[in-house]
């Protein structure tokens, strides 16, 4: 049985390649609520943006500055995401993996190769490489984790604005000790992912929270 490094989404990634080159990374993996958002970046390499990096590095006024200036000098970019629903019917992994694939076929223009943040990679047509720890190695990475973490963050301050009692805003649905005391006392919203544990328990606890 040939080795994982040897099948052919997994093999050595040649930097020196033609064609188009997508960056892919997401946003929104832990949190105990709202969708897991992907984003696909097509860098334009006659206009480089300065100062990409990992969006958890950056405070949150630079990474609203950098989405605005990626989505006005990107050749392509696109955002896609994965619902509530789907993470808890098909786990946080696989919804993570669909929402890539949404990014990337969302694209205007089709690349040649994608390079996606992390270990795995979604089912993509096109060769891909897995980069760990890629949104501070790869520029095009990075703007993907940017646009990623900028619109799940909007998001999120709309569901606060639907839900004030939970902190939304604040938390963006990371299990903060303020998030875990909403969901004791008000149960869960239509927003909160059932099959993570900490949501699963609240709904034990309130037989009559919203399904």
């Amino acid at each position: 049985m040939p080795s994982r490094k040897s099948l052919p989404e997994q093999k050595a990634f040649n930097w020196h390649a033609t064609g188009l080159v997508a960056g892919v990374d997401e946003a929104g993996r832990g949190p105990l609520a709202g969708p897991v958002v992907a984003a696909a970046v097509i860098l334009d390499d006659l206009q480089p943006i300065a100062g990409l990096a990992d969006s958890k590095t950056l405070t949150a006024a630079r990474r609203e500055a950098l989405y605005d200036q990626i989505r006005a000098k990107a050749l392509c970019c696109s955002i896609a995401q994965a619902s509530v629903e789907e993470i808890d019917r098909l786990n946080i992994l696989q919804a993570t993996m669909l929402a890539m694939r949404r990014a990337v076929q969302g694209l205007r223009l089709r690349p040649t190769l994608a390079l996606v943040d992390g270990n795995r990679l979604p089912q993509l047509d096109m060769p891909a490489e897995a980069i760990v720890k890629g949104d501070g190695r790869v520029a095009s990475i990075a703007a993907a984790s940017i646009l990623a973490k900028v619109t799940r963050d909007h998001m999120c301050v709309e569901l606060h604005t639907q839900y004030p009692m939970y902190g939304f805003a604040g938390h963006k649905g990371y299990p903060t000790a303020e998030h875990l005391a909403a969901l004791q006392a008000h149960g869960a919203c239509p927003q909160h992912r059932r099959s993570f544990s900490p949501v699963a328990r609240a709904l034990l606890m309130q037989p009559h929270a919203q399904p």
